[in-house]
């Protein structure tokens, strides 16, 4: 029985965002990419679920309970008393926004496949997972695969971002788990930036190719302030721009996934829900944080109304 919407696996982590460039006083937030994507998700009405594990920490307590402000169901979060919740800070100037990490050994990089008993997945439309926690350890790899595995099974589907993180693994390991990875998605939802890295093409069709060939069966192509390009295995449509004073990119692209996949799920088509999502993600650039200006669906439907 698919009673939730969709359950997504990762790492959260707590966000210190410097809002003013060359000050040192920082916004405490919240990040994470498949955490950010859920609640982006679930504040446009999808149930959800979120699997993870955080520190027994206060700042295990403040994501515990920021999910459940969100309606997201937590009975998946478990607690390791051995290890902390992981912390990241952004900071800003001319040439954008930079990221510090405090996430070696974290809670989350803990996870193990055996974590994932409670069948939550099986229950659920869509998992969807990122290759950062691929990258974080070689158990909370092994974790991602066994999910991969479990939601086959169960006729769940899958969605994928790359959010290649080339601090936490070499690119050689990116390239071969991502390619390992898209035989069992359904969705692939990467940004042109990490896929340039990855492939080393720039073109967007070119990629799309690449991405087809190495198993993707449907991509959706993120090109930030350019819009996106739609591949759903039968044709490509491009996603026009919307042009936002933008402020601060962070988790913007967790936003498109989010809303994209309650949108697929809603019953919109590909195209349609790609729409929305780049509406919802160019919003969410022009607030700070990765979670505090995820957009409500008043807000995208007003724009998209215009």
């Amino acid at each position: 029985m698919k009673d939730y919407d969709l359950v997504a696996l990762g790492e959260p982590m707590i966000e210190f965002n410097q809002t003013v460039a060359g000050e040192r006083n920082y916004r405490q937030g919240f990040g994470g990419d498949t955490s950010n994507a859920t609640i982006a998700a679930a504040r446009q009405g999808a149930r959800c679920a979120y699997l993870t594990r955080v520190g027994k920490d206060a700042f295990g307590d403040e994501l515990r309970s920021l999910w459940q402000r969100e309606s997201i169901d937590t009975s998946g979060v478990l607690t390791d008393p051995q290890a902390p919740t992981g912390v990241y800070f952004v900071a800003h100037g001319p040439n954008g926004h930079t990221f510090s990490y405090l996430r070696a050994g974290s809670a989350a990089s803990r996870m193990q496949p055996e974590d994932l008993l409670h069948g939550l997945i099986e229950r659920a439309r869509f998992l969807h997972v990122s290759a950062i926690s691929q990258a974080i350890s070689l158990s909370a790899c092994d974790t991602v695969f066994a999910a991969l595995a479990r939601a086959r099974a169960a006729g769940t589907l899958v969605s994928y971002d790359a959010n290649l993180r080339l601090r936490l693994w070499p690119l050689d390991r990116a390239r071969a788990i991502l390619r390992e990875t898209l035989q069992s998605v359904d969705w692939f939802l990467p940004s042109l930036e990490d896929m340039q890295t990855l492939t080393g093409l720039s073109d967007p069709d070119a990629i799309l190719e690449w991405a087809r060939s190495a198993g993707a069966r449907r991509t959706v192509l993120k090109l930030g302030e350019d819009g996106a390009l739609l591949d759903n295995g039968a044709q490509r449509v491009a996603i026009a721009p919307l042009a936002v004073k933008a402020v601060d990119a962070t988790g913007a692209g967790d936003c498109f996934a989010g809303n994209f996949l309650a949108r697929l799920i809603a019953g919109d088509t590909p195209a349609a829900a790609a729409r929305w999502a780049n509406v919802a993600a160019a919003l969410a650039t022009t607030g700070f944080g990765a979670v505090e200006p995820l957009p409500r669906p008043d807000e995208v439907r007003a724009v998209l109304g215009s």
